[in-house]
């Protein structure tokens, strides 16, 4: 339900009266109370006239449960107020559904509330005014804008996860599906976000409730094992914390808290099943948490902690020295507690507490700038957020995009060292080459090898916590594609094939080449490729010159189709009728007679034999020609410009065309071949007949032929409807990343 604006100034939004149709929290009644006694008050003024507005152009909105749908935007603010945001923050929580449910422009909304209300409402906004092929490519391209909103405004995405926990905090009043759909999204990108963000409260609870809906039966397992427990638990951690703290106190330790804390459910079953291990041989389903002055005074606690019960070998992490990516601090230790039942011990500072709380939003950088708070590119705790953007444009396939996301986000890091002894953190599982990129892509490109803790190592290796890796180049090296089958980084993975393409632009010239000559003819080919003409075409097709827009063609980042209709735009504009220095193949206007109605796909052969030719696989809406054979075989359909139709007489040729789909849509398919070059790896054949499979496309037969540092060449034989469905095809398994070409397979024979 859209609602039309009424406000178009700041003095238009008064307050709200006392009878709201939603209970208003206290915090907000005491900003209102606030705005009405100090109207100078910037802080109360935004935030009141942004709830205002919201709750004029909300109202007679109602939410799946019924209740008004100003409920939800004041949840979304109260969450954001009590995380620590500003103003600015709080004004987009009450608006941040504004641009997507009413008619209220973008610019309305900086008019009346400033540039940095209105960056965050668009980063938050989804893109439901736009049309998609997919809901897999709306989702991608609802992640691309919001990251992209996130480099210049770190807070867009603060606020959109205080809406995806409110959203999710009420998930029960949608259907199954609605509910499984969204709480898979929330648990892969939603919940590692804020993990990335050190927004501790937000991921546990986002994690639990994505537990409870995908999972129902082990979240119900689990949570009543932790309820089983409860009190034997509080019992012994009561008598823990007793003991820490009097032993602590002694040595003059001020304690500024000690507290008991069971693990939230999605993360004891997450341990259970990685582990593979009962709930009862969990070591931190139970543990103490000791909130201390100093960073000092948190070695002096692990000592007494250690001295008070026997440590568990392997079991010390040290984040206070080593933070993660997050910026989590902490020294995390296993112990054998009371009755020789595992218990794990924090211990941190408040400071550190605070942190591993809030995340980001204890640092904000953000205090009353007016909105103009650029993305900090320096700053360390963003690398993670560099690196999406970095490799984000260069995976235009949807399905590719939200797999690389999902696995970038998840937190699972492994730290090492360069030789210099910087610290560099790692997806798990990285190797030597994953390492090589991440400090630079030329060291990559380069690499000869790798030694780790000084000894020489295959480049393959898994890297472990506290390695030393030293990357051996020379001048002389290059990437092979080999390395695609093991690296895990995104930029590695990337970097390695934007390589390949370069160093293969000779072939890829050659082979664009062949392609226009094979459309056009050889007959004036290197006038037309020299002629300002074709600089036109390249330039409209964003290329620097027409080597690159040949290399873009023969790699397969253009069509054919592609190049030829700009380059039939270009003469059309230009006016020219003809010219021996371009052929263009012409188009049949031949139309099916109205006797013959249209149970001939192909009209000027009724009555008579005849077969589509396999040497070029003519397919309805291109250009053909027909040949009479020299045999009883009849009339044989060719592409117009097909090789093999090049040295026939006239008197054996015969205009023909397709004719229209009939009025009950029926179609004919027709069988062609196709060969796709790809950089050889796992599963590479099964996404490319999955892409086939979401377009209705028939596959009657399948090969790969594989060498050692090749590509691998995929044969199929695939059933075509049309040249358009032939062309989304192309396009589908094109935009993969591990796809060099794909092209028509011709087979030379007499006509």
């Amino acid at each position: 339900m859209n609602t039309t604006v009424v406000a178009t100034t700041p003095e238009d939004l008064v307050v709200a009266p006392k009878e709201f149709s939603v209970n208003i929290p206290d915090w907000l009644s005491q900003c209102i109370v606030t705005h009405e006694s100090q109207p100078e008050n910037e802080e109360a003024d935004l935030i009141c006239k942004a709830f205002n507005f919201a709750y004029r152009l909300h109202e007679g909105q109602d939410r799946k449960s019924g209740e008004p749908y100003i409920a939800h935007p004041i949840a979304v603010a109260g969450l954001l107020r009590d995380l620590g945001g500003d103003r600015e923050m709080i004004a987009a929580g009450f608006l941040h559904d504004i641009v997507e449910d009413t008619d209220t422009t973008a610019e309305q909304l900086e008019t009346l509330f400033g540039v940095g209300v209105r960056r965050l409402v668009e980063g938050v906004t989804k893109l439901s005014k736009f049309n998609f092929s997919s809901k897999k490519e709306r989702q991608a391209e609802n992640f691309r804008r919001m990251f992209l909103a996130m480099a210049k405004d770190i807070r867009v995405i603060v606020v959109k996860l205080a809406d995806r926990l409110h959203n999710m905090r009420t998930l029960e009043h949608l259907g199954p599906e609605q509910q499984q759909r969204i709480a898979l999204e929330t648990r892969e990108i939603f919940a590692p976000l804020a993990n990335r963000l050190g927004i501790g409260r937000f991921k546990w609870e986002l994690e639990d409730l994505c537990f409870k809906y995908l999972e129902a039966e082990s979240y119900n397992s689990v949570q009543l094992l932790v309820a089983e427990k409860r009190i034997d638990r509080e019992a012994r951690l009561e008598q823990v914390s007793a003991t820490l703290k009097e032993r602590l106190a002694a040595i003059g330790v001020k304690v500024m808290e000690i507290q008991g804390r069971p693990k939230h459910l999605y993360g004891i079953y997450h341990k259970m099943q990685k582990q593979q291990k009962k709930f009862d041989e969990i070591y931190d389903i139970a543990a103490v948490r000791v909130i201390v002055e100093t960073k000092e005074e948190c070695y002096r606690s692990l000592a007494i902690v250690h001295d008070a019960f026997k440590p568990i070998p392997g079991r010390f992490k040290d984040y206070i020295g080593l933070p993660k990516p997050n910026r989590y601090q902490s020294l995390h230790t296993s112990v054998v507690g009371l009755n020789g039942r595992p218990l794990e011990v924090q211990i941190r500072t408040e400071e550190m507490h605070h942190i591993a709380e809030y995340g980001i939003a204890a640092h904000w950088k953000y205090k009353e700038t007016g909105g103009s708070n650029p993305f900090v590119s320096k700053d360390e705790k963003f690398t993670w957020l560099r690196q999406l953007l970095d490799w984000q444009n260069d995976l235009k396939d949807a399905q590719e995009y939200i797999e690389n996301l999902r696995d970038n986000l998840f937190e699972d890091d492994v730290y090492v060292f360069t030789p210099q002894g910087e610290v560099i953190a790692l997806t798990r599982g990285a190797t030597p080459v994953d390492f090589a990129y991440h400090i630079h892509t030329e060291v990559g490109n380069q690499m000869k090898g790798v030694r780790i803790n000084g000894r020489w190592s295959v480049l393959d290796t898994p890297l472990q916590n506290g390695d030393i890796v030293e990357i051996v180049t020379s001048k002389n090296s290059h990437p092979s594609l080999d390395w695609l089958n093991f690296v895990v980084t995104p930029s590695a993975r990337n970097r390695i094939r934007q390589w390949y393409k370069k160093s293969k632009r000779d072939e890829n010239l050659l082979r664009g080449r062949d392609l226009l000559e094979k459309e056009l003819g050889k007959t004036g080919l290197d006038a037309l490729l020299k002629s300002e003409r074709m600089q036109t075409v390249a330039k409209q097709c964003n290329y620097q010159g027409v080597e690159d827009l040949l290399a873009a063609l023969g790699y397969g980042e253009l069509t054919l189709n592609q190049v030829v209709n700009r380059l039939r735009e270009t003469v059309k504009i230009q006016q020219v009728q003809s010219n021996p220095a371009i052929l263009l193949p012409s188009h049949n206007t031949v139309k099916p007679s109205p006797s013959t109605g249209q149970s001939f796909p192909i009209a000027g052969v009724e009555g008579l034999l005849y077969k589509v030719a396999r040497c070029c696989s003519a397919l309805p809406g291109e250009s053909i020609i027909g040949v009479v054979s020299r045999g009883a075989e009849g009339i044989s359909i060719h592409r117009q410009g097909c090789p093999n139709v090049e040295n026939v007489p006239g008197e054996r040729l015969i205009p023909v065309s397709w004719n229209p789909v009939d009025e009950k849509g029926r179609y004919e398919t027709y069988s062609i071949d196709i060969q796709v070059e790809v950089i050889d790896r796992v599963g590479v054949m099964k996404d490319i007949l999955s892409r086939l499979s979401d377009l209705n496309i028939n596959v009657t037969s399948a090969g790969v032929k594989t060498g050692f540092g090749k590509p691998a060449l995929i044969s199929l034989s695939i059933d075509i409807r049309d040249h358009d469905q032939y062309e989304r095809c192309v396009q589908k398994i094109k935009i993969m990343s591990d796809v060099l070409n794909i092209k028509r397979v011709s087979e030379m024979q007499g006509a």
